[in-house]
Protein backbone atom coordinates (compact mmCIF):
# COMPACT_ATOMS: atom_id res chain seq x y z
CA UNK A 1 0.00 0.00 0.00
CA UNK A 2 1.31 3.42 -0.94
CA UNK A 3 2.06 5.65 2.06
CA UNK A 4 2.70 9.36 2.55
CA UNK A 5 6.02 10.38 4.08
CA UNK A 6 5.70 12.55 7.17
CA UNK A 7 8.67 14.26 8.80
CA UNK A 8 9.59 13.25 12.36
CA UNK A 9 8.41 15.48 15.18
CA UNK A 10 9.24 15.81 18.85
CA UNK A 11 5.71 15.10 20.11
CA UNK A 12 5.40 12.37 22.75
CA UNK A 13 4.36 8.89 21.72
CA UNK A 14 0.88 7.80 22.85
CA UNK A 15 2.30 5.70 25.69
CA UNK A 16 4.07 8.70 27.24
CA UNK A 17 1.08 11.01 27.60
CA UNK A 18 1.20 12.90 30.91
CA UNK A 19 -1.33 11.45 33.39
CA UNK A 20 -4.23 13.74 34.18
CA UNK A 21 -4.77 15.24 37.61
CA UNK A 22 -7.34 13.72 39.94
CA UNK A 23 -10.89 14.99 40.32
CA UNK A 24 -13.22 15.95 37.50
CA UNK A 25 -10.31 16.13 35.04
CA UNK A 26 -10.24 12.33 34.98
CA UNK A 27 -13.49 12.24 33.01
CA UNK A 28 -13.21 12.55 29.23
CA UNK A 29 -16.66 14.11 28.79
CA UNK A 30 -15.92 16.90 31.28
CA UNK A 31 -12.55 17.59 29.65
CA UNK A 32 -14.25 17.78 26.25
CA UNK A 33 -16.87 20.22 27.57
CA UNK A 34 -14.19 22.39 29.17
CA UNK A 35 -12.06 22.41 26.04
CA UNK A 36 -15.05 23.17 23.82
CA UNK A 37 -16.08 26.11 26.00
CA UNK A 38 -12.57 27.59 26.05
CA UNK A 39 -12.40 27.45 22.24
CA UNK A 40 -15.95 28.22 21.14
CA UNK A 41 -16.69 31.10 23.51
CA UNK A 42 -13.81 33.43 22.56
CA UNK A 43 -14.32 32.76 18.85
CA UNK A 44 -18.09 33.22 19.03
CA UNK A 45 -17.91 36.34 21.16
CA UNK A 46 -15.27 37.91 18.91
CA UNK A 47 -17.31 37.42 15.75
CA UNK A 48 -20.52 38.52 17.46
CA UNK A 49 -18.92 41.68 18.84
CA UNK A 50 -17.33 42.53 15.50
CA UNK A 51 -20.64 42.26 13.68
CA UNK A 52 -22.69 44.05 16.33
CA UNK A 53 -20.35 46.80 17.50
CA UNK A 54 -18.10 47.59 14.53
CA UNK A 55 -19.27 49.23 11.33
CA UNK A 56 -19.05 46.96 8.30
CA UNK A 57 -16.62 49.32 6.57
CA UNK A 58 -14.19 48.98 9.49
CA UNK A 59 -14.31 45.22 9.94
CA UNK A 60 -12.06 44.30 7.06
CA UNK A 61 -10.24 41.04 7.64
CA UNK A 62 -9.17 41.43 11.26
CA UNK A 63 -12.13 39.82 13.12
CA UNK A 64 -11.43 36.40 11.61
CA UNK A 65 -7.70 36.64 12.30
CA UNK A 66 -8.32 37.79 15.88
CA UNK A 67 -10.80 34.94 16.41
CA UNK A 68 -8.26 32.45 14.98
CA UNK A 69 -5.60 33.69 17.41
CA UNK A 70 -8.03 33.47 20.33
CA UNK A 71 -8.92 29.93 19.26
CA UNK A 72 -5.31 28.83 19.70
CA UNK A 73 -4.96 30.81 22.94
CA UNK A 74 -8.13 29.19 24.27
CA UNK A 75 -6.72 25.76 23.45
CA UNK A 76 -3.45 26.65 25.17
CA UNK A 77 -5.39 27.71 28.24
CA UNK A 78 -7.27 24.42 28.15
CA UNK A 79 -4.24 22.12 27.94
CA UNK A 80 -2.36 24.05 30.62
CA UNK A 81 -5.19 24.47 33.11
CA UNK A 82 -7.16 21.26 32.56
CA UNK A 83 -4.56 18.76 31.33
CA UNK A 84 -1.62 20.37 33.14
CA UNK A 85 0.90 20.19 30.31
CA UNK A 86 2.52 22.21 27.54
CA UNK A 87 0.67 22.76 24.24
CA UNK A 88 2.69 20.43 22.01
CA UNK A 89 -0.02 20.25 19.32
CA UNK A 90 0.92 23.74 18.14
CA UNK A 91 4.61 23.55 19.03
CA UNK A 92 6.91 25.83 17.01
CA UNK A 93 9.65 23.32 16.25
CA UNK A 94 8.89 21.82 12.83
CA UNK A 95 5.68 23.83 12.48
CA UNK A 96 6.67 25.35 9.15
CA UNK A 97 7.57 21.97 7.68
CA UNK A 98 4.35 20.32 8.85
CA UNK A 99 2.14 23.22 7.82
CA UNK A 100 3.83 23.41 4.42
CA UNK A 101 3.40 19.67 3.92
CA UNK A 102 -0.26 20.00 4.84
CA UNK A 103 -0.77 22.85 2.39
CA UNK A 104 0.89 20.85 -0.38
CA UNK A 105 -1.14 17.71 0.36
CA UNK A 106 -4.42 19.64 0.58
CA UNK A 107 -3.74 21.39 -2.72
CA UNK A 108 -2.70 18.12 -4.37
CA UNK A 109 -5.88 16.38 -3.21
CA UNK A 110 -8.09 19.13 -4.57
CA UNK A 111 -6.22 19.38 -7.88
CA UNK A 112 -6.53 15.63 -8.34
CA UNK A 113 -10.27 15.72 -7.65
CA UNK A 114 -11.01 18.78 -9.78
CA UNK A 115 -8.79 17.44 -12.57
CA UNK A 116 -10.77 14.21 -12.73
CA UNK A 117 -14.05 16.16 -12.70
CA UNK A 118 -12.82 18.46 -15.48
CA UNK A 119 -11.74 15.47 -17.57
CA UNK A 120 -15.20 13.97 -17.07
CA UNK A 121 -16.89 17.22 -18.15
CA UNK A 122 -18.22 17.91 -14.65
CA UNK A 123 -16.21 21.12 -14.13
CA UNK A 124 -15.43 23.94 -16.55
CA UNK A 125 -13.96 27.44 -16.44
CA UNK A 126 -15.74 30.27 -18.23
CA UNK A 127 -13.57 33.27 -17.27
CA UNK A 128 -11.82 35.08 -14.45
CA UNK A 129 -12.96 37.13 -11.45
CA UNK A 130 -9.60 38.86 -10.86
CA UNK A 131 -6.95 38.52 -8.16
CA UNK A 132 -8.92 40.48 -5.58
CA UNK A 133 -11.09 37.40 -5.12
CA UNK A 134 -8.19 35.78 -3.25
CA UNK A 135 -8.13 38.09 -0.25
CA UNK A 136 -11.70 38.11 1.02
CA UNK A 137 -12.18 34.39 1.77
CA UNK A 138 -8.62 33.75 2.96
CA UNK A 139 -8.93 34.97 6.55
CA UNK A 140 -12.27 33.24 7.01
CA UNK A 141 -10.76 29.98 5.77
CA UNK A 142 -7.84 30.35 8.19
CA UNK A 143 -10.35 30.62 11.03
CA UNK A 144 -12.40 27.64 9.79
CA UNK A 145 -9.36 25.36 9.50
CA UNK A 146 -7.90 26.33 12.88
CA UNK A 147 -11.21 26.24 14.72
CA UNK A 148 -12.44 22.91 13.36
CA UNK A 149 -9.11 21.09 13.69
CA UNK A 150 -8.49 22.40 17.19
CA UNK A 151 -11.98 21.42 18.33
CA UNK A 152 -12.46 18.08 16.57
CA UNK A 153 -8.92 16.76 16.68
CA UNK A 154 -7.27 18.68 19.52
CA UNK A 155 -10.10 18.41 22.04
CA UNK A 156 -12.53 15.71 20.90
CA UNK A 157 -10.34 13.07 19.27
CA UNK A 158 -7.51 13.30 21.81
CA UNK A 159 -9.77 12.99 24.83
CA UNK A 160 -11.77 10.15 23.32
CA UNK A 161 -8.52 8.38 22.53
CA UNK A 162 -7.45 8.57 26.18
CA UNK A 163 -10.67 6.85 27.20
CA UNK A 164 -11.39 4.50 24.30
CA UNK A 165 -8.24 4.05 22.25
CA UNK A 166 -7.29 5.24 18.78
CA UNK A 167 -9.83 3.65 16.45
CA UNK A 168 -13.01 4.44 18.43
CA UNK A 169 -11.80 8.03 18.87
CA UNK A 170 -11.14 8.34 15.14
CA UNK A 171 -14.58 6.96 14.29
CA UNK A 172 -16.52 9.09 16.79
CA UNK A 173 -14.71 12.33 15.98
CA UNK A 174 -15.13 11.79 12.23
CA UNK A 175 -18.85 11.05 12.56
CA UNK A 176 -19.39 14.13 14.72
CA UNK A 177 -17.38 16.20 12.22
CA UNK A 178 -19.71 15.05 9.48
CA UNK A 179 -22.86 15.63 11.51
CA UNK A 180 -21.68 19.15 12.35
CA UNK A 181 -22.13 19.96 8.65
CA UNK A 182 -25.81 18.94 8.61
CA UNK A 183 -26.99 22.58 8.97
CA UNK A 184 -25.05 23.56 5.82
CA UNK A 185 -27.09 24.43 2.76
CA UNK A 186 -28.05 21.52 0.50
CA UNK A 187 -26.51 18.88 2.79
CA UNK A 188 -27.48 15.37 1.71
CA UNK A 189 -26.73 11.90 3.06
CA UNK A 190 -24.00 11.55 0.44
CA UNK A 191 -22.51 14.93 1.38
CA UNK A 192 -22.38 14.07 5.08
CA UNK A 193 -20.90 10.67 4.26
CA UNK A 194 -18.02 12.22 2.29
CA UNK A 195 -17.54 14.80 5.06
CA UNK A 196 -17.18 11.95 7.56
CA UNK A 197 -14.40 10.55 5.35
CA UNK A 198 -12.80 14.01 5.39
CA UNK A 199 -12.94 13.78 9.18
CA UNK A 200 -11.11 10.44 8.97
CA UNK A 201 -8.48 12.06 6.77
CA UNK A 202 -7.83 14.90 9.22
CA UNK A 203 -7.85 12.42 12.11
CA UNK A 204 -5.14 10.45 10.30
CA UNK A 205 -3.13 13.64 9.76
CA UNK A 206 -3.20 14.28 13.50
CA UNK A 207 -2.20 10.69 14.31
CA UNK A 208 0.72 10.75 11.88
CA UNK A 209 2.34 13.68 13.71
CA UNK A 210 0.49 13.94 17.05
CA UNK A 211 0.26 17.65 16.23
CA UNK A 212 -2.29 19.83 14.44
CA UNK A 213 -0.21 21.72 11.87
CA UNK A 214 -0.50 19.06 9.17
CA UNK A 215 -4.29 18.76 9.50
CA UNK A 216 -4.77 22.54 9.60
CA UNK A 217 -2.68 22.96 6.44
CA UNK A 218 -4.59 20.26 4.56
CA UNK A 219 -7.96 21.63 5.68
CA UNK A 220 -7.12 25.21 4.72
CA UNK A 221 -5.57 24.31 1.37
CA UNK A 222 -8.57 22.24 0.24
CA UNK A 223 -11.03 25.00 1.14
CA UNK A 224 -8.79 27.71 -0.34
CA UNK A 225 -8.40 25.93 -3.66
CA UNK A 226 -12.14 25.27 -3.79
CA UNK A 227 -13.36 28.71 -2.76
CA UNK A 228 -10.65 31.24 -3.66
CA UNK A 229 -9.17 29.63 -6.79
CA UNK A 230 -11.72 27.43 -8.56
CA UNK A 231 -14.96 29.10 -7.35
CA UNK A 232 -16.53 25.78 -6.38
CA UNK A 233 -19.29 25.59 -3.80
CA UNK A 234 -17.61 24.42 -0.59
CA UNK A 235 -19.74 22.40 1.83
CA UNK A 236 -22.84 24.29 0.74
CA UNK A 237 -21.16 27.73 0.72
CA UNK A 238 -20.92 29.34 -2.76
CA UNK A 239 -17.38 30.18 -3.83
CA UNK A 240 -16.12 33.13 -5.88
CA UNK A 241 -12.43 32.87 -6.60
CA UNK A 242 -10.00 33.82 -9.33
CA UNK A 243 -11.46 31.41 -11.86
CA UNK A 244 -15.10 31.70 -12.84
CA UNK A 245 -15.79 27.98 -12.63
CA UNK A 246 -18.89 25.85 -12.38
CA UNK A 247 -19.83 22.20 -12.04
CA UNK A 248 -22.28 20.21 -14.13
CA UNK A 249 -23.58 16.69 -14.51
CA UNK A 250 -25.26 14.22 -12.14
CA UNK A 251 -25.02 14.96 -8.43
CA UNK A 252 -23.14 11.74 -7.68
CA UNK A 253 -20.34 12.98 -9.93
CA UNK A 254 -20.36 16.78 -9.50
CA UNK A 255 -21.58 16.86 -5.91
CA UNK A 256 -24.61 18.97 -6.82
CA UNK A 257 -25.49 22.10 -4.89
CA UNK A 258 -23.42 21.06 -1.85
CA UNK A 259 -20.19 21.16 -3.84
CA UNK A 260 -17.64 18.56 -4.84
CA UNK A 261 -17.43 17.38 -1.21
CA UNK A 262 -20.50 15.29 -2.11
CA UNK A 263 -18.87 13.78 -5.22
CA UNK A 264 -17.83 10.16 -5.55
CA UNK A 265 -14.55 11.45 -6.98
CA UNK A 266 -13.81 13.36 -3.79
CA UNK A 267 -14.75 10.30 -1.77
CA UNK A 268 -12.15 8.24 -3.63
CA UNK A 269 -9.42 10.89 -3.37
CA UNK A 270 -9.93 11.50 0.36
CA UNK A 271 -10.01 7.77 1.06
CA UNK A 272 -6.73 7.25 -0.79
CA UNK A 273 -4.90 9.95 1.14
CA UNK A 274 -6.45 8.93 4.45
CA UNK A 275 -5.22 5.35 4.02
CA UNK A 276 -1.73 6.66 3.32
CA UNK A 277 -1.70 8.76 6.48
CA UNK A 278 -3.12 5.96 8.63
CA UNK A 279 -0.35 3.70 7.32
CA UNK A 280 2.23 6.36 8.20
CA UNK A 281 0.79 6.67 11.71
CA UNK A 282 0.89 2.89 12.22
CA UNK A 283 4.44 2.65 10.89
CA UNK A 284 5.59 5.33 13.35
CA UNK A 285 3.90 3.67 16.32
CA UNK A 286 1.41 6.48 16.86
CA UNK A 287 -1.65 4.34 17.62
CA UNK A 288 -2.71 3.86 21.23
CA UNK A 289 -5.02 1.97 23.53
CA UNK A 290 -7.07 3.96 26.02
CA UNK A 291 -4.82 5.46 28.71
CA UNK A 292 -7.13 7.46 30.96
Amino acid sequence: MRTIAVSPVSSPAPSSVTPLAAGWRRFALLRILAGTALIVLPVGLTMFAAHQLVDKSMRGLWPQLLAAALCVLGYRCYVRSVEGRAMTEFGRAGAGRELGTGLALGAAMFLLAIGILAAAGAYRVSGSNGWSALLVPSTELVLVALFEETLFRGVLQRNLERALGTWPSVAFSAILFGLAHLPNANATAAAIGVTVVAGLLFAAAYLATRRLWLAVGMHFAWNFMSDAIFSVTTSGHPGKGILAGSTAGPDWLSGGAYGIEASVVTLAVLTLFALGLFAAARRRGMLAAGVA
